[in-house]
Order: structure tokens, then sequence, then C-alpha cells
């Protein structure tokens, strides 16, 4: 049995991938509970692959990987999410591969499950730059304009969830939707009274550069400005 299972999408992230294995697996080990590390390789084509068998080769006990052609980190999320239900998995940790979750607050995360089905963290402070922060804020701001329904920041990467919930939740997003964490933070909140929220520090992007850059996240806006009136109830 997979008590918990760690989403990780991962895109060209050579920089980050050694560093983000050495700090999350004894962070992992250390709640005391089967766990298990899904990679999400959406079509890296940096150095990432060779890093992720290496890594795969070190801890075959809890680490998987997979390989997909390059759909999007929404896509590479939700077959993280997949995978993970189908292997059973009771609770699902989704974090990026960037370096910016920060596995000190994992402990803080599993204690709060007791209380809650949705366990998301809360960026109270950012290290990535004043303008990521206003684009989540605006970001929120529109999910909660088009849907109707009020999440705090609801592309945040931290996030732990209850398979029963995320199931559900799944059901409920369609495949094809641009970004899938948004949706299903939406859809998580109609469905799910039970959340708790972490403060967390988002820290600066450990290495690399940001695959997604203004120009993109303004198309990826506006799409779901159009997209998010299928989340409503």
């Amino acid at each position: 049995m997979i008590a918990l299972a760690a989403v990780i999408p991962v895109y060209n992230e050579e920089a980050n991938l050694a560093a983000l294995a050495a700090e999350w697996l004894p962070a992992l080990r250390a709640i005391g509970a089967p766990f298990a590390v899904w990679f999400i390789d959406d079509g890296s084509t940096d150095a990432s692959p060779e890093i992720l068998r290496r890594l795969l080769e070190e801890d075959p006990c809890h680490i998987r990987t997979i390989r997909q052609a390059n759909a999007g980190h929404g896509a590479a999320c939700r077959r993280g999410y997949e995978c993970a239900l189908a292997a059973g998995a009771e609770w699902v940790l989704q974090i990026d591969s960037d370096g910016q979750c920060d596995p000190a607050y994992l402990g803080e995360f599993w204690r709060r499950r007791e209380e809650a089905v949705c366990v998301f963290g809360d960026r109270r402070r950012r290290g990535d730059g004043w303008h990521r922060g206003a684009i989540s804020s605006l970001c929120t701001a529109l999910v909660s304009f088009r849907t109707g329904v009020r999440v705090r920041d609801a592309n945040v990467p931290y996030r732990l969830i209850k398979r029963n919930a995320l199931a559900r939740a799944l059901e409920r997003v369609p495949p094809d939707f641009d970004l899938q964490n948004i949706a299903l933070s939406v859809v998580l909140r109609q469905i799910e009274p039970r959340w708790a929220f972490v403060p967390i520090h988002f820290r600066p992007r450990a290495g690399g550069r940001n695959s997604i850059d203004l120009r993109r996240i303004a198309g990826m806006g506006w799409r779901m400005l159009s997209d998010a009136g299928r989340l409503r109830r």
C-alpha cells in the first residue's frame, strides 16, 4: 500500500533534479509512511531523462518515471495524479521540480491531513519576484470572476489531496483543460468543504530557466478565461 504519492512534473530541469531528490527523499522518508515519487517527464530536451534514469537506478523502491510527449505542465500533473490513483495511493502530493517547494513544510502538510481532505500551500512570501506574485493574484481573481468560486492561490503547486476527493474532482475536470491545477482547485472547492492552508515561503527557482515566460502566461490566461465557464456548477 502507498500512503503518499508525490507527483512531480518535469520539463528541462537538469539543473535541479539531483538536488530536488536529495532534499525531498529524506523528507518523505521522515514522515514514516510508505511512499512513492512519480516524475512525469513532459518531453524534456535536456539531460533530464538521463538524470531521472539515474535516480530510478539509485532508488527503484520509491521512484517511478514516466516520459511523455510534450503536452504542458497541466497535462503532466494530470498524468501523475492518474498514475498515483491507479497505484492505490491514499494521499497525493504535488510539487514542482524547480526547487521552489521547500520540504521543510511537508511535516505540517502531513499533520493537517487529520483535519482536512485538501491541504494547500499559501504563498505568504515569495522569492521568485513580485511579478510572479502579481500574476498569481490576478489569476486567482479571474478564476473567481469566471467560475464564481473563490480559491486562495488557485495555481499553487504545493498541495496534498486525499484520493477519494482527487478521483471525484478529476472526473469533473475536462482532460483538455489547459490549466489542470487551476481547474482542479476550483472543482475541489465545489465538492469538498474540508480544506486547510499551510503558510509557506515559496523559494526562488533553484537553477535553470522557467520555461513559461510572460507571453506564454498571457496566452494561457486568455485560454483559461475561455475555458473556465466549463467549471461552473
